[in-house]
């Protein structure tokens, strides 16, 4: 029969009936170590069924080492049938093999280990003939059945966690061509499986940010992983999209890297977040430093209309516990905003409590027709219109003895018209640079409520029209 040359520089496979030399291999290689290389136990019998050779994954699989020359059919301590029945090695596959003298296909045993380890296998023995015909000795391979099952298990769980994740999942290679794509990608970027793979990745990246892709793959080729790397792409249809991308290599059996896995995670609405948390400290801020500025212009105007110290002092107690009342529902309303209790009030209630700092008499006059206001739009409005009255406060009507404003709410086909007049201030201009108060506008009319605002400075008093739909207005 074939087996490996007894010499550690053996170079071919040597049939022991005829002495004829085959299968040559490499000067530096020796046949034993071909075989010891291969993850499947591999061993050879002679034809009495004595085993002969047998690699390292065999003797792994056994749990011993069988004596050359002596040990018979099988190098396993115990074997069993499928049932649990003991199988003597004289039944085993190998023994029906050289019995029968043909290939036995599909034949699963119970090997058990020294130490009482049971491992299913499968096996396929080969008998070997001469060029006479003569049976000269068999070769088994033997599979790992509990081995290969939680590889396969192991690849199953993976593929599903892939499949069915949230976040996108996509490989390429290293021409920069799509190879695969999880749903998670085809929810983010609009592509079926069926569009994408096969195309390059810049079909995800903006013309403005073409330079990226070469940068990116360079440095997977040296092997290198990009984590949590933000940046913007682009879907199916052309509309940008916030990301945060993993770039990991991809490496072969020798450590070559091959290609590219990424894993892309929306952050667009933790971007929209951060910012509205950026404008909130900022008015906050902006609070803070002008909180003393307020208060004089509170106890400036209460003076006007008391002549005692303790009207004086009522006055302006009263005055600070309403701006407290306007600071909490600005403060609860934002609070709620991640809430899923449903908060609402009315437009008119809303602007009575944040100007209620600032009433002297009949100075403010709100009027027109009356609407919902929903939770998700309360701090929005809350800080604006807590903005304008303070700017009055400090630089327009309610800065001056006299002083009115005349705030009247309409309705026009879907639309909500809320107009905000000044009169019998001082001289009004448009500030030379934006301020906190067109910041407020555009991050709440314009970008929130999909409407639209503007100013008239009128010599003798500001005036701010404001249009949002009435739809949007209500949202809770």
């Amino acid at each position: 029969m074939k087996t490996p040359s007894s010499s550690n520089e053996g170079r071919a496979w040597q049939d022991a009936g005829s002495g004829h030399v085959s299968l040559p291999l490499p000067d530096n290689l020796p046949a034993a170590r071909v075989f010891d290389a291969v993850a499947e136990a591999i061993y050879t019998t002679d034809p009495e069924g004595r085993i002969t050779y047998y690699n390292r994954a065999a003797e792994e699989l056994w749990g011993v080492r069988p004596e050359l020359g002596r040990s018979e059919f099988c190098g396993s301590w115990k074997l069993f049938y499928l049932d649990g029945t003991p199988m003597p090695h004289s039944e085993c596959p190998m023994a029906l093999a050289l019995q029968q003298r043909r290939a036995i296909r599909g034949m699963m045993a119970i090997a058990e280990r020294p130490d009482g380890t049971k491992v299913p296998f499968l096996a396929a023995p080969t008998p070997l003939f001469d060029a006479a015909g003569e049976l000269i000795g068999a070769v088994n391979i033997l599979v790992d059945l509990f081995a290969h099952h939680e590889r396969d298990i192991a690849a199953r769980r993976y593929a599903a966690i892939v499949e069915h994740s949230d976040d996108a999942i996509i490989a390429k290679d290293l021409k920069g061509v799509i190879t695969a794509w999880n749903r998670g990608a085809e929810r983010l970027f609009g592509y079926t499986a069926a569009e994408a793979i096969g195309r390059p990745i810049t079909i995800l990246i903006p013309p403005d940010r073409a330079d990226e892709g070469p940068g990116i793959l360079a440095r997977i080729r040296a092997g290198e992983r990009i984590g949590d790397y933000e940046t913007t792409r682009q879907r199916k249809d052309g509309t940008p999209l916030e990301i945060s991308l993993t770039v990991s290599p991809i490496k072969d059996d020798q450590g070559r890297v091959i290609g590219a896995s990424k894993i892309a995670r929306d952050i667009t609405e933790r971007r929209r977040a951060e910012e509205q948390r950026r404008l909130l400290l900022r008015e906050m801020d902006h609070r803070a430093k002008n909180m003393l500025t307020l208060a004089g212009s509170l106890v400036k105007a209460s003076a006007r209309s008391t002549t005692t110290a303790k009207d004086l002092s009522a006055a302006v107690s009263a005055r600070l516990e309403a701006l407290g009342q306007a600071h909490s529902l600005v403060v609860n309303s934002v609070m709620h905003d991640d809430s899923r209790e449903v908060v609402t009030t009315t437009l008119h209630a809303l602007i009575e409590t944040i100007l209620a700092p600032y009433r002297d008499g009949a100075n403010i006059e709100v009027s027109g027709v009356d609407v919902p206001v929903g939770r998700q739009v309360i701090s929005g409005l809350a800080l604006l219109l807590h903005e304008f009255a303070t700017n009055a406060a400090k630089y327009g009507a309610l800065s001056a003895a006299g002083g009115q404003i005349g705030i009247s709410v309409i309705e026009q086909n879907q639309d909500i018209v809320l107009t905000w007049v000044e009169r019998g201030g001082p001289p009004v201009e448009p500030p030379q640079k934006e301020g906190f108060g067109s910041v407020l506008i555009k991050s709440t009319i314009d970008a929130q409520l999909g409407g639209n605002a503007s100013y008239d400075w009128n010599p003798d008093g500001l005036r701010i029209s404001m249009i949002v739909p009435r739809q949007r207005l209500a949202t809770s």
